[in-house]
């Protein structure tokens, strides 16, 4: 992986982006939202990418509605078009988001068959009128995600000039996927992984608008590589590492905020069993619910076992939240630690 610089050549700033949680679809969905913000209380949280025709011709509650306890939450949208950009930011705006945040950065063929996301970054004129049109459209941040290049031209100069011309239509707020996006041949696993980070051409557009916020994802495996680069930038942004070991956004609060006082495990739990109770009442499955939580305990004794039966499908289909506690006691239980601890060695 490659290493945050930390060039030294402008001071750290305090921002509202110090700690933010990626969009990932299929993942940050509302209940996943809430769990990151018990973890994390200071993160800034984000929807799945959103399109504007979902808003559009959709179910606007489905896809808006979220609960109060996720601010600071930012909606992002995916889509090409200024009208319908800004027409769905106002929907943002009216069900209280605190950012809207246009998807520059997604590879995926679907997206690219949208005419949005990484493919975008080929066309900064109508991505500098969609920014003109949001930000007239709503009196809260506009800011935009998007990747360094895109295939295999890794030269500087076009994501100087991408930033360049989303600066003059008023964008202050950058969040970089430090990496290429290659439109053919790669799955969006791959453009995740294959393309080589490139924090130091990150650090550049730091370097060349001093006074936006940039924001660096990609490659942020785990807290040291977190709390390194948020030495150069203005804040970092994790993605996968939050779904799969979420304990690690307590550990970067504690390590950016050394006053947090941050929930146990067994508070945690406590109060997922409650919003899933809540949220079953609804009729949410709880399948739905738990999901995000699979990784909680990850690398802890009971780890497995939380795994298996929070994913059990006959247990689930029974529609009781009290299995979130149930899981919890047979990992907590002395007797039940040292079996599996017993299996692990």
């Amino acid at each position: 992986m490659a290493a945050a610089p930390n060039p030294g050549f402008y001071p750290v700033i305090s921002s509202d982006w110090r700690l933010c949680v990626a969009p990932m679809i299929d993942v940050t969905d509302r209940h996943c939202r809430f769990f990151h913000r018990l973890l994390a209380p200071r993160a800034r949280l984000y929807t799945e990418m959103i399109t504007t025709g979902a808003l559009l011709h959709g179910d606007v509650a489905r896809h808006l509605d979220f609960d109060d306890a996720e601010h600071p939450v930012a909606l992002q949208l995916g889509g090409s078009e200024p009208d319908a950009l800004a027409h769905a930011a106002r929907l943002g705006q009216q069900w209280g988001y605190d950012e809207i945040n246009l998807n520059c950065g997604c590879p995926s063929e679907r997206v690219q068959r949208g005419a949005f996301g990484a493919c975008l970054m080929a066309e900064p004129d109508l991505v500098a009128d969609c920014i003109k049109a949001m930000r007239d459209a709503v009196d809260l941040p506009v800011t935009v995600k998007h990747r360094l290049g895109l295939d295999y031209d890794e030269s500087y100069g076009f994501v100087r000039d991408f930033v360049g011309k989303l600066y003059d239509a008023g964008c202050r707020v950058f969040i970089v996927h430090a990496r290429n996006a290659v439109l053919k041949g790669l799955s969006p696993k791959d453009n995740r992984e294959i393309p080589p980070l490139r924090y130091d051409a990150a650090a550049m557009l730091k370097r060349d608008f001093p006074d936006c916020v940039i924001v660096l994802n990609g490659g942020l495996a785990d807290a040291d590589a977190a709390v390194q680069a948020a030495q150069t930038f203005d804040g970092v942004m994790l993605g996968r590492a939050a779904w799969h070991t979420p304990r690690v956004l307590s550990e970067i609060t504690m390590r950016l905020w050394p006053d947090s006082r941050l929930p146990g495990d067994a508070h945690v739990v406590d109060a997922m069993t409650r919003y899933a109770a809540q949220a079953v009442a609804r009729g949410v499955p709880l399948r739905v619910v738990v999901r995000p939580l699979l990784g909680l305990v990850n690398g802890q004794a009971g780890a497995r076992r939380w795994r298996r039966m929070l994913s059990d499908a006959a247990a689930l289909k029974a529609e009781d939240p009290g299995l979130i506690y149930e899981a919890w006691r047979n990992v907590t239980h002395p007797a039940m630690r040292q079996s599996e601890a017993a299996e692990l060695d």
